[in-house]
């Protein structure tokens, strides 16, 4: 069994320190992919000939750790199928340009037990340009559900912040409801951005991680919840975009229909849920925008 030495790795419960800057660089094509992969149809997202071409703003989520320092000794890696998406955080401070080279600087901020056999690790990262200006901050969170095997991590006692809370949903109707069909080949595209995991297309690495079969990127369920709120709720427009949070809080599978649902909570704020039939696969959600 292995032991998380989060103590020793978060001292005082402070963050770790920055990691290096990691140069990425990214094109037009990159842009337009990540859109249909998120299911995307507006064409000021997936057509490089629009005139209002535009990032969709939640495009460098995937960048989230970049770069961040974790002592293999202390908080051991975990298998690509043994680690899933738990929570995101993502805030725009402005949009990126539609291609580009930025700078994404991540540091470790926790790392906790989550139930028999979990750990649970919380990053931050900064996109910003050339000139250290923030584009986009990130906050990302990981089940960690084994070293050699699923849940094969000791509870051990942990350091650091976390930026999960528990947000209530009203029991009221909701203000505003949307719903899409994941294709069953959208996991399939969604990985061709860059999140290879083996989880989301080959069934035995499904079986490694414990599902019957491939499940959908939690990062691409944050894109359909993104595109779909910023539409309901603002014409599509990514400058009102201003902050998401998300909890994945049960897996969405190839060919599923998400349906969102919307409470105001303020002046450009919402809480929001998601559900597939009866079953939350998100919680503890929220979406601001410049209203």
């Amino acid at each position: 069994m292995s032991t998380y030495d989060a103590l020793t790795a978060l001292p005082n419960g402070e963050p770790g320190p920055w990691g290096e800057s990691v140069a990425i660089s990214y094109d037009q094509r990159d842009v337009l992919l990540y859109a249909v992969g998120i299911g995307i149809r507006d064409l000021r997202f997936i057509f490089e000939g629009n005139p209002d071409l535009a990032v969709f703003p939640t495009f460098p989520i995937r960048w989230g750790g970049a770069g961040v320092l974790i002592d293999p000794a202390l908080i051991p890696p975990s298998p690509g199928p043994l680690t899933i998406d738990a929570e995101r955080y993502l805030e725009q401070l402005k949009p990126l340009p539609v291609e580009g080279t930025v700078q994404v600087t991540s540091r470790l901020i926790g790392a906790h037990p989550r139930g028999k056999g979990n750990g649970f690790i919380e990053s931050e990262s900064l996109v910003t340009d050339a000139n250290g200006e923030v584009y986009v901050r990130m906050v990302s969170g990981s089940f960690r559900r084994g070293v050699n095997e699923l849940g094969d991590i000791e509870m051990f006692e942990g350091s650091g912040q976390t930026y999960s809370a528990k947000i209530a949903i009203p029991d009221s109707t909701p203000d505003v409801t949307a719903q899409v069909h994941i294709p069953d080949n959208q996991a399939h595209i969604y990985r061709l951005s860059g999140d290879y995991n083996p989880l989301h297309i080959d069934p035995e690495a499904a079986k490694f991680g414990g599902f019957d079969a491939p499940i959908l990127h939690g990062l691409c369920t944050f894109g359909h919840c993104s595109q779909m709120l910023l539409q309901a709720l603002c014409d599509g427009d990514v400058r009102r975009f201003k902050k998401i949070k998300v909890r994945f809080s049960s897996p969405v599978m190839l060919d599923d229909t998400i349906q969102v649902r919307v409470w105001q909570d303020g002046p450009g704020r919402v809480i929001f849920d998601v559900l597939v039939g009866d079953r939350q696969v998100v919680s503890n959600a929220y979406f601001e925008y410049t209203d």
